[in-house]
Order: structure tokens, then C-alpha cells, then sequence
């Protein structure tokens, strides 16, 4: 790569950049610290005989990639929770003064841990092994050679190269500057970007958005900047979520809920009734467990982890779980075009010469225009494989400009066969050209058939950053590219319009003709084009062109980042994708990045998704694991709660009335594993498609709380009038048993309800379970077992009449509470 103009001392010639002095009194600057001297430049980097000195000094960059959380941390978070503290005691109390078959409880959870425990470590391993396939691999200049190297394996010294979307692994300093500009907006908030010279300070987390260079490591390991901020926290992290948020605030009230009651309940079988301490503690056991939805956070946990190994398996990388619960609720999806729908790369197909110039001679300019450039965008790449240089060049590069998102165009300047020297630009037509030059015309003329076309112009004079270098250049000729559509986009998209999920095209491009490409896939509204150098600047008339517009053209980078905001200030939940260094500040803002595997190292950085086989595929299937997870945890939370809801008004009505609590937890544990234990499971794995919605605690708690009511309500009659019919010795046990049929089909009909649509398996799901409870009522020895026997016919089919009543007291309330809240 040619070094732009150098002054006598080999510094890069004056620019904007940041102050390079502090003032003696000012606050230190954390992003840019008062620094040492900077290093000798070396041109061929370290040697290897240096490498390994460095290496033995452990001067090495061996910060360990922590994309999950430890095997420790995983056990830890799943046993040592509240909720199992306080079962593990009420277990150890019960083997002491219970027969085993009143401990099933415990048993329930140590598996329901181990389930959890098992699938984090299985969700751990794929992540580890999708996070070695993503990791960056930064190009390092050893020995004069240039070549690709782990990350951790970059030692103090080494000479780091840059290009374009590179992101800074460790802290340094300039050594070599080629417009090189740094966004450093992930440290320090300024969108803007800087531009850096030899001898500035570059920090890890950082990014180039144009330019080129290369710095010296001034520091690795963990004295990085970066490296310090991910000491702090991991990429596993369970970040916030509406649904993690959500649970947390519900067992935060069913703890309050529970304390007392438990307390009361306690008094009320010990001290009031006077029964036999071992019987009275069995019941009084019986009452609390029950009041936990221990399971509920377990499964969530279960049902996130497995959706994190079937995206693996996809070749799909979730760097933050609740990205899969962001997707759910996506409504509105932003498309990059380069890389998204179309692939990375095009092919010339046509160069017209303009006003009067010659072909051989625009090819000849365009040949060494692409060796001006040593990381060449798509578009460069395409002219390179049309135009390769000869092994000996005539023309030699005397200055470079590279391209920039920002300004649409990139530059070149040259030293021809014949000593002569010129200047040229490569970009956007639409940029260089004047609004009313007849050339727009036959350039939207191609546009319109879904061509890329490139404007060749010639510069007066060599300065290719002088002010009005673009406005005054001389057009020269044409260069009109194809891009390769994906052969999956427009099946995607279809998926999208079928799941009402709106797509909007955002693109650097000409409008017209990424509406073109759009158009050739079958988005919906693709006609629907605008220029965004047309797009009003006020957030609420940005979101109505947003809304009502399908693709976008001429998109800067900031202004990828105001559109997401302007839908999002209209209440949509907003996906972005992207693999260009211009998506970083819209990935960054939306409420889930997707980056493709194939991307800068800065996208990939910022996105909670990595689409590594870079399929935009992919995402539908991302986009239903989401759906899968959200849907169906708030259907099984409802079961959870409901038991919830009437074990805890169970245990009041019992100490108001002063009557012997009616379970044992062998009954609440028969019940619990029935009607919500075994069919969650398999609920919370099954397909759904259904779009998630907000408010998740109102929506579950609105069908919770009504269905508990009446679950304790048809129960606690059924006991009352229980203990009037039966008299005698065993007549608590055949009260219990009557309560407990009660209390099982009022629960299996909560199951019925939340199992719907109907399909095979569900209904032989709900079937199971109730062939199940039969079972036990009519074996012999697991009647014994589970202390249940019903006595008579009149109590059990009255037991039968008032759950039947409930039931249909149920279907009504849940269809009022759909028709009155929706559902």
C-alpha cells in the first residue's frame, strides 16, 4: 500500500485528529490516557526470535475468550437458589417424620436440576465451539510476512495491520496511517469517527470505518482496555429480559405471599389442632410446597439452553440468550442488501467510456486503480478479477484514497507509462455527478434492471482530499456491475410477509436499483423507493417515510442509526442486519443485531446473533426458536401459577376455617407431575409460531389468578362437604382422596384449555396424564402408596359434579379475560 504524503520527520502530513496534548490540570481521558512515548516503528514487525522471547516473559495476549459461563458457575446458578434452599429443608424434615413416598418432592427438583445443569453445559459446549469458528484473526507483520494469528497469540510489540471493519484486539499506537479513521463509539459514545496519524493511541474495542494502517501492541493480556472490560462481564450473561424480568417480579410476590401463609399455616396445624406432630408437620409440608413454582424458572432456563443447541446445530451463534426472546417480538426487520440479499460478490459486466474517452485507456486506469488498494471492498474486488494487473505495471501508485461509506467514492492517484500524472475517483454516480447531468438518466436506466453502476471521474490536479475534489471531477466512464442475488433470500423473505413481519431494504446503493434487486425476490412494496438524501430529518416524519416505504438508497451510516430510532419511537420492535462496518451504529441501536459470519469483526462484535454459513436463511429459523421459547414458557408459566395461586389460598382458607390441612405432598406431588411437571416439559419444547407479546406477568397473571381461585374454591367445597359425608376412622384419608379427584380434573381441564389447538399429540399428551391418575386409583399397591382411596360412590361423583362446574366455569372465564384483555 502506497503511505499518503510523509513530511521530513515520517509523520503523516497535518489532518483533523484529536489534541495530541493534555493540559497539565485536565481529567484524564480513560479511552485516551496520557501516553509514553510511542514505540520505534518497524517496518517488518518483530522477528521471531523476539516472538518467543516475549512469549517466555508471558508478555503474551492470553486473556481467555469467555463466551459462557463455567462449569462451576453453571452448578452453582442452578442448585443454589432460594427456592431450593427452601425445599431442600422442608425434604430433609420430611425424611425424618414422612414415609419416602411424602419426600417425592425432593427427589422432583434434584432432577429438575440436574435437567438444567445438563442442558447449560450442552448450550456451553456449542457456544465455545461457535465462538472459535467466529473469533477474529488479526493479520500481524512478523519477519517482513504478513499473516492471520489468533488473537491470544499476539505478543507486546507486535505490528498490527488494519483495513477497513478491523476491529483493534489490543491497545497500541500508530505506526503506519493510511486515512486511517477509528470509531470509537463502543468506548467512548462519539459516533463520530477519528482520524488517526502515526503515533496516536488506539485502543482495544475499537474499529476502522475507512483507511488502512497498522499500530504497535503497547499493551496485551489483561492490562488491555478491552481485556478489563471483559473481565467485568461475559457474553453468556444473562442480560435483561421481559421474560427473565417478568418471572423474577412474580416469584418477588409469591414469596411475600408465601411467608406469611406458610407461618399461619404452621400455627394452624401444630398449635390449634393438636394433631399428631408427625402427621400435622407432613400436612403442614404439604401446604408450602406446593406454593413454589420452582419448575418455572428451571424450564426457562432449560428451554432458552436448548434453543441455543438447535441454532448451533445451524451453524447459528447466540452471543446473548435473550436475543432469541428479542427476535420473538421482532415486527419490523432492516436488510442490508450487500451480503444479505445478495451475495458478497459481483461481476462487471460492462465499462462505457464517457464523453469521447478511450476503453483501452479507462480499462488501463481501472486495472491499476484496484492494485491501489491492498483490502479491496466488493465492488473494487469485481473490477480486480475483470482487470488483474500485470506482473509488471507500467503505472505505479502514487496515492490512495480508500473508500468510505460516508462519502460514496473512493480515490487514487497515478504516475502513467509516459511520467504523466492524474488523479481519479470511483464511486457513486449520483454523488459525483451533478443533479442534472444527462448521464443520471442512462445510469437509472440500468438501475432500474438491478445493476450496480460505478462512476470513474477524473480529478483536476493529484490533491484527492481537497475540498471539492468530487464536485469538480471530469466523468470518464461507467462501470456497471451484477450482483449475486442468494438463491434463499426470496424465501425468506416471503416467510417474513407471511409472519407479518415488515422488511425494509437499507442500503448505501442507488434506491432504484436496490428496489430492482428487492423487486427480483418478491418483497412486498419494493416499488415503494426512496432516496434517503430525500429523507426528512424530524424523527416523527422520518418514522412516517419509514412505515410507509419499503427500500431505502443512499443510506449513510448515521442515518441507518436514526431510521431504526424513528421506527423504534413508534413502538416496533426492530431487528437490523448487516455485515459491513456502516451497520455497526444501527446494529448497535437495534433492539437485536445480526451480523453475517462473513462480516467485519466490528459486526460481529455488536451483534447478539452471528449467522456463521452467512445465511440469510438462517434467520427464519432464529426467528421461530424465539417464537418457540416466549409462547410456549408464558403457556406453561400459567400452569405453574395456577398451582400457585391455589396452594396459597388453600392454606388461608384452611387456618380462617381451622380445619386439618387436606394433602400430603404425596398427593401435591402426584398432581403437580401430572398436570404441569411432565406436560410442561413437552409444551415448552413443542413448535409455535405465534408472534410474541408484550406485558408477559399481566398476560400470565390474568389466567393464573382466576384459575387458581376456582381450582381452590371447587376444591375446598369438595373437602367441606367431604367431611360432613364420611365419619369415623379414616375418614381424613377418604376426604383427601375426594378433595384430591377434584383437584385433579379441575387442574387437567387448566391443562386441556392451555394444550390448545389441538393436535395428535397434545391431545394424547392430555390423555396420558389423565390415564395416568387413573392408574393410580385403581392399582392396589399405588393406591396404598399415594394414600389415596375413594370410598363410597356419592362423595367421588360429587367430587366429579363440582369439578365439571368448574371446568365450565373456567371455559367461561378464560373467554371473558380473552374477549375483555385479548389474548
Amino acid at each position: 500500500m502506497t503511505q499518503r504524503a510523509l513530511d521530513s520527520s515520517g509523520e503523516q502530513t497535518p489532518g483533523p485528529s484529536r489534541p495530541a496534548m493534555i493540559d497539565a490540570g485536565a481529567e484524564l481521558d480513560p479511552v485516551h490516557p496520557m501516553e509514553p512515548p510511542p514505540p520505534p516503528h518497524r517496518p517488518d514487525g518483530l522477528s521471531t526470535a523476539e516472538v518467543a522471547e516475549r512469549v517466555a516473559r508471558g508478555e503474551v495476549n492470553d486473556v481467555p475468550v469467555r463466551s459462557s459461563r463455567s462449569i462451576t458457575e453453571i452448578v452453582r446458578a442452578n442448585v443454589l437458589t432460594r427456592f431450593n434452599l427452601i425445599i431442600g429443608v422442608l425434604w430433609v424434615i420430611m425424611l425424618f417424620v414422612a414415609p419416602i413416598q411424602d419426600s417425592l418432592f425432593g427427589f422432583v427438583i434434584v432432577a429438575n436440576t440436574g435437567i438444567g445443569i445438563i442442558q447449560e453445559w450442552r448450550a456451553k459446549r456449542t457456544l465455545d465451539s461457535l465462538a472459535v469458528i467466529g473469533e477474529a484473526k488479526p493479520t500481524v507483520r512478523r519477519d517482513g510476512v504478513a499473516a492471520e494469528i489468533s488473537t491470544s497469540e499476539i505478543v507486546l510489540g507486535d505490528l498490527v495491520e488494519l483495513g477497513p471493519g478491523d476491529k483493534v484486539v489490543v491497545d497500541g499506537t500508530v505506526a503506519e496511517a493510511d486515512s486511517l479513521e477509528i470509531d470509537e463509539s463502543l468506548l467512548t459514545g462519539e459516533a463520530d469517527p477519528v482520524l488517526k496519524r502515526a503515533g496516536d493511541p488506539v485502543m482495544s474495542g475499537s474499529f476502522v470505518v475507512a483507511g488502512g494502517g497498522a499500530f504497535t501492541a503497547t499493551k496485551v493480556g489483561r492490562e488491555a482496555y478491552a481485556a478489563q472490560l471483559a473481565e467485568e462481564a461475559s457474553r453468556f450473561t444473562l442480560v435483561h429480559s421481559e421474560l427473565r424480568s417478568g418471572i423474577s417480579t412474580i416469584l418477588k410476590y409469591v414469596t411475600w405471599m408465601m411467608v406469611p401463609t406458610a407461618i399461619g399455616l404452621i400455627i394452624s396445624q401444630l398449635v390449634v389442632k393438636d394433631n399428631n406432630f408427625k402427621d400435622s408437620v407432613a400436612r403442614t409440608v404439604g401446604g408450602i410446597v406446593p406454593m413454589i413454582p420452582e419448575g418455572l424458572v428451571l424450564l426457562t432456563s432449560v428451554a432458552f439452553a436448548i434453543g441455543v443447541v438447535r441454532l448451533g446445530r445451524k451453524q447459528c451463534l447466540v452471543q446473548e440468550l435473550p436475543a432469541i426472546e428479542g427476535l420473538a417480538r421482532v415486527d419490523v426487520v432492516c436488510l442490508d442488501k450487500t451480503g444479505t440479499l445478495t451475495e458478497g460478490g459481483m461481476d462487471v459486466t460492462e465499462v462505457r467510456p464517457l464523453n469521447g474517452s478511450d476503453e483501452a485507456y479507462v480499462k488501463e486506469v481501472l486495472r491499476t486503480f484496484g492494485a491501489s488498494d491492498p483490502r479491496p471492498n466488493a465492488s473494487l474486488q469485481a473490477i480486480i478479477d475483470a482487470y488483474p494487473a500485470g506482473e509488471e505495471a507500467a503505472w505505479t501508485v502514487t496515492d490512495a484514497m480508500p473508500f468510505s461509506s460516508a462519502r460514496k467514492y473512493s480515490g487514487a492517484a497515478f504516475t502513467e507509462a509516459d511520467g504523466t500524472a492524474s488523479a481519479w475517483l470511483l464511486g457513486a454516480p449520483d454523488v459525483l455527478l451533478s443533479e442534472g447531468d444527462a448521464t443520471l438518466a442512462e445510469i437509472e436506466q440500468l438501475n432500474e434492471q438491478g445493476l450496480r453502476v460505478l462512476l470513474l471521474a477524473r480529478v483536476q490536479g493529484d490533491d484527492l482530499d481537497a475540498p471539492g475534489a468530487a464536485a469538480g471531477a471530469a466523468p470518464t466512464a461507467l462501470v456497471v456491475l451484477e450482483q449475486r442475488l442468494r438463491p434463499d433470500a426470496g424465501d425468506t423473505l416471503a416467510y417474513f410477509a407471511d409472519q407479518n413481519v415488515a422488511t425494509k431494504v437499507i442500503s448505501g446503493d442507488n434506491a432504484v436499483s436496490v428496489g430492482a434487486v428487492a423487486g427480483k425476490l418478491g418483497l412486498a412494496g419494493a416499488e415503494n423507493t426512496l432516496d434517503a438524501r430525500r429523507l426528512p430529518t424530524d424523527p416523527d416524519e422520518m418514522a412516517t417515510a419509514m412505515e410507509q416505504n419499503a427500500v431505502f438508497g443512499r443510506v449513510t451510516p448515521q442515518q441507518k442509526r436514526d431510521m431504526v430510532a424513528a421506527l423504534q419511537s413508534r413502538g416496533h420492535t426492530v431487528a437490523m442486519t448487516g455485515d459491513g462496518v456502516n451497520d455497526v451504529l444501527a446494529l448497535k441501536d437495534a433492539d437485536i443485531g445480526v451480523s453475517m459470519g462473513s462480516g467485519s469483526e466490528a459486526t460481529r462484535a455488536v451483534a447478539q446473533i452471528v449467522l456463521l454459513n452467512n445465511s440469510f436463511a438462517t434467520l427464519p429459523s432464529v426467528v421461530a426458536e424465539g417464537r418457540r421459547v416466549i409462547g410456549n414458557i408464558t403457556r406453561v408459566a400459567t400452569l405453574f401459577l395456577t398451582k400457585t395461586v391455589y396452594s396459597v389460598l388453600l392454606a388461608i382458607l384452611v387456618v380462617c376455617t381451622q380445619v386439618e390441612y387436606p394433602f400430603l405432598p404425596r398427593h401435591l406431588t402426584l398432581l403437580a407431575t401430572l398436570t404441569i411437571g411432565v406436560p410442561a416439559f413437552f409444551l415448552a419444547l413443542a413448535p409455535n409460531k405465534e408472534r410474541a407479546q408484550p406485558h408477559f406477568v399481566r398476560r400470565v397473571m390474568r389466567y393464573a389468578i382466576p384459575s387458581g381461585v376456582i381450582a381452590a374454591a371447587a376444591t375446598f367445597t369438595t373437602y367441606l362437604v367431604a367431611r360432613h359425608h364420611y365419619t369415623g376412622e379414616g375418614a381424613l384419608d377418604a376426604e383427601t382422596s375426594a378433595a384430591t379427584l377434584t383437584l385433579f380434573l379441575v387442574a387437567m381441564w387448566v391443562l386441556a384449555i392451555i394444550a390448545r389447538p389441538y393436535t395428535w399429540w397434545r391431545i394424547g399428551l392430555v390423555a396420558a396424564m389423565g390415564l395416568g391418575f387413573l392408574i393410580v386409583l385403581v392399582v392396589p399397591w399405588l393406591q396404598d402408596f399415594f394414600a389415596l382411596k375413594l370410598v363410597g360412590t356419592t362423595m367421588p361423583w360429587t367430587a366429579v359434579g363440582i369439578a365439571v362446574a368448574a371446568a365450565a366455569l373456567l371455559e367461561f372465564v378464560w373467554r371473558w379475560v380473552g374477549r375483555r384483555f385479548g389474548a
